[in-house]
Formats: structure tokens, sequence, C-alpha cells
């Protein structure tokens, strides 16, 4: 790795994470030479259980992926905490695990549990006070400062945006070193944004969520540092399976396809066969 997550905040321009969710996803994401790579607890849990990004997920669910992704990956991770999966003593152990794992940030907001997807209805934030402590405990358990606590929160749709804004300068205050405002609505509300805080911010870009998707040179003159991509991949793997099964249904065969086909050499090696090769070639039998 040439260059850490926390070296390349310290760099001008604007970090694009596309979101990762299996391997697959984080090894094309890998070679396609991000500055980092965002593992979405959105489609983590859809991809590896199924289930709606709604607090369904367990921290033992979610840890192991972290580990896989970033062992299988040499681009920097960001990793989605959800709520620490508990109290602070959970927020404790996830961050240690997080990061003994190899993320070089972890993602945690202020969401009630049991948690939603930031771009759906009936989020419910905790009290101020209490997700306050939640940022300095994770702070606190990090073993280096180079291991990066965003803090997220989702007061914006139930609360407004000055109280998103109130709560983003206090867990600042409370060690986090990056600033995740969720779902603003419009270009003058991440405008405001941008104007608030002197400090690294996330955009986070969901094609079909609350917040406009803006152009790289458009999100950093409003301030932002950091643009996720959190379901882009997913949505477009998603289209793409439906397309060639519904094919595959109707004709029985997909010998007329003529849909799009990640060529079958170029997957085998992506994926790892060439070291195969090479190693059943180094032991062969003579």
């Amino acid at each position: 790795m040439s260059e850490t997550f926390s070296e390349r905040l310290n760099r001008p321009g604007l970090i694009v994470a596309p979101g990762v969710y299996d391997m697959v996803s984080a090894r094309l994401a890998d070679q396609a030479g991000f500055d980092a790579l965002y593992m979405t607890g959105f489609g983590v849990v859809a991809s590896h259980l199924g289930y709606p990004d709604a607090g369904l997920a367990t921290y033992s669910d979610m840890v192991g992926r972290v580990r896989q992704i970033a062992e299988g990956t040499v681009t920097p991770l960001i990793a989605d905490g959800d709520t620490g999966y508990g109290g602070l003593l959970n927020v404790d152990h996830t961050v240690r695990g997080y990061e003994a794992s190899g993320a070089q940030a972890i993602q945690l907001e202020d969401q009630e549990f049991p948690k939603k997807c930031g771009h759906t209805p009936s989020r419910r934030v905790i009290p101020l006070k209490d997700a306050v402590r939640k940022i300095k405990v994770a702070a606190a358990a990090r073993s280096s400062s180079a291991f990066k606590i965003i803090a997220r929160t989702d007061a914006r749709t139930a609360h407004g945006l000055d109280e998103a804004l109130r709560r983003g300068e206090a867990f600042l205050k409370a060690g986090a070193d990056i600033l995740f405002i969720e779902s603003p609505e419009s270009v003058e509300e991440m405008e405001r944004i941008g104007r608030a805080f002197d400090a690294p911010l996330v955009a986070n870009m969901v094609e079909g969520g609350r917040t406009p998707i803006l152009s790289r040179a458009e999100l950093e003159g409003l301030g932002y540092k950091i643009a996720i991509y959190p379901v882009a991949g997913l949505l477009a793997a998603a289209s793409t399976l439906q397309l060639v099964f519904a094919h595959l249904k109707s004709t029985g065969s997909t010998r007329d396809w003529d849909g799009h086909l990640y060529p079958f050499t170029e997957f085998v090696r992506m994926i790892g066969f060439e070291r195969v090769w090479a190693f059943e070639r180094a032991n062969a039998e003579d």
C-alpha cells in the first residue's frame, strides 16, 4: 500500500470511495485505483444476509466482512460500523475489532437501535449526550490516531438541519476526525454544511436517495473531502443480474444474450486463479 487513508486526507482533492460489499466488488474497485474503498453496510447486509439494512446485522457479521475485504485488497478501507452494535462497551469493542481487522476508518452513527438505512423513513436518533459519549469512547478505543473516526448524524430528516449541525459540532469536540451529516435534501443544505465546519466532510451519494448527486467539482466547491457511492455497484450488478436471468428464463439459454458480460478469462484472473496455476506448476510432480 503506497499511501494510507490518513495520509491521503492531508492531500488536496476529493476522495472518491466506491461502495464494496463482497470480494468481487472489492477486488474490481481495488484494481480500479481509487484512493479508498467504502464497505457499505446496506450492501453487505443485502448481499451477505439478504436482509434490509435495518439493524439486523450483528458485529460478528460485519467485522468478518471487514477482515475479508481488508485482507483481499490494498486500497485503504473505510468501514460502516452502524451504531457500534450496542452500548458504550460495544462501541469500544467494535472500534478495536475493526481496526485490528484492517480498516483504516470506521463510520459510527447516532441512530436508535434498530438503525435503518439513512435514505429511508422513520429513523430516530439517540439523545445528543449519549451520542457524544459514543464518539468519545470510539476515539479513546483506537490504538492509533491514524485510524479515523467518522461521526455520522441522522438528525436532519426528523429534527432539521440546525440540529444536525449542532450534533456535528459536538461530535468534532468529542474527538471525531471526519463529519458525516446524513441526507441533506438540497444543494443549499449541502452548502450550509460546507460553510459550517472546518473539518473533513463526507457526502453520501445514493442514487435515488434524498441527497442530490453532484459532480466531483461541485462537491469540492461545497467543501466536501470524501464522496462515498455506497450502492452504485450494487444497483448496477442487480440490474444486470435481473436482465440476464430474465433472458435465461425466457429463452433457456444465454447463447443469444446481447448484454455485456465480464469476460470469463479475465474474471478467473481477477479472482486469483493465476496464483493457483502458478502453485500447481511449482508443485507438480516430476
